[in-house]
């Protein structure tokens, strides 16, 4: 019998759903809250890579995934030159097993809706345009369940609460934990945008104007191309700003990005965001409330291992519920045993190349492709 019965679940991301996906088809009562009024359907692209990938099908929306995103299996390296000289095609590492790809690109917006659409297939109770505002556990109630206020009025007791809300997590500040993202210096473009029909993989350029210059097919229709430079204070810009200044620094690459800035118009969905991280040290719980995914680690895309992150915090976590007999502080200290140093490990390596770039630090001593195999090593492990 699992350890618990009726579980309260705060956000609606990958690791949210994840959570919620797991507990409920094992019988668990699940809500799940979301602050938005409904499913997002403007945003750009994430990367999946394998241990994801892997994670995605044990929820049962691996065909799905695969029909919707973008799959390859190696990632190109050019240069910042007239042409976009590629000179190096590298088979990508196939962290979820050998019959899955080595990563998928996908429309996020897609891959939130098939999740809370699996998520209600499996019955888990969706409620949109909510959000708690108060906790109460412990000497407050009866120690073994928590109540907790929503916004839209009503009161709800659950014998767990998993905070999966997100890098400004609430959760995370109403159960006392005072650790917040930093910025690590950086700043990043991504748009949105038709995908021109030599773009079959990701490729990197390293130099030019930026630091990285990417993109990821996440269709065969669709990509999102992605810009990093000095993090600058961008976010006053007009969209009609935007999209010249991610043109302007994107005149300086070409190869396949001469035929992507065609299809770059003046209504191109445009992001622009600052890397940021943190690590919640000690417990990752509070009681019986607990977090995971952005709630309680993030990192800049330097490696694309966010969303595999989460997915991996809500797949140990529901594997420790679901086979313990009860819920106890043994059973959520496992929970951080098991994920807290692997995690680390992602963020610090993901910070590390982007303080090499920062730093300029010379080629012979940023060991970039060493650093990225450890990690690959890793993950290659299931969590």
């Amino acid at each position: 019998m699992p350890a618990v019965r009726n579980v309260l679940v705060l956000g609606g991301g990958a690791a949210g759903a994840a959570t919620a996906i797991l507990l409920a088809r094992a019988g668990v009562s699940v809500e799940l809250a979301e602050a938005r009024p409904a499913p997002p359907e403007v945003g750009s692209g994430i990367t999946l890579q394998g241990n994801a990938l892997r994670i995605l099908r044990d929820l049962g929306v691996w065909p799905q995934v695969e029909a919707a995103g973008y799959s390859f299996d190696s990632l190109g390296i050019r240069l910042p030159d007239p042409v976009g000289t590629l000179v190096a095609e590298l088979p990508d590492v196939r962290s979820g097993g050998p019959d899955l790809p080595a990563t998928v690109g996908m429309h996020r917006p897609v891959l939130t809706r098939i999740l809370l659409d699996r998520a209600a297939e499996v019955g888990v109770r969706l409620r949109f345009g909510t959000t708690a505002v108060a906790l109460r556990q412990g000497g407050e109630v009866d120690g073994e369940g928590v109540e907790v206020d929503f916004a839209d009025g009503p009161t709800g007791r659950y014998d767990l609460v998993v905070g999966a809300d997100g890098i400004r997590s609430w959760t995370r500040r109403a159960i006392g934990i005072d650790v917040e993202p930093r910025a690590t210096g950086m700043g990043i473009w991504r748009v949105y945008a038709p995908r021109p029909a030599e773009i079959t993989r990701t490729d990197l350029v390293y130099g030019g104007p930026c630091y990285i210059a990417g993109y990821c097919p996440t269709s065969e229709d669709s990509l999102y191309a992605y810009l990093v430079e000095d993090a600058q204070d961008r976010f006053v810009m007009s969209q009609a700003e935007k999209i010249a200044t991610f043109r302007q620094l994107a005149a300086a690459y070409h190869g396949p990005w001469d035929a992507l800035r065609e299809g770059i118009s003046d209504d191109t969905h445009i992001n622009y965001t600052w890397f940021e991280t943190h690590v919640v040290e000690g417990p990752w719980h509070r009681g019986r409330v607990v977090l995971v995914g952005d709630a309680v680690h993030s990192c800049p895309p330097t490696i694309a291992q966010g969303a595999a992150q989460a997915l991996e915090d809500a797949a140990v976590l529901a594997e420790l519920l679901l086979t313990a007999d009860r819920l106890d502080e043994d059973l959520l200290e496992r929970y951080n045993a098991r994920r807290q140093d692997r995690a680390r490990q992602v963020v610090d390596a993901s910070v590390q190349i982007g303080r090499w770039m920062l730093e300029h630090t010379p080629r012979e001593e940023a060991d970039v492709a060493g650093l990225i195999g450890r990690i690959c090593k890793l993950v290659t492990d299931p969590a």
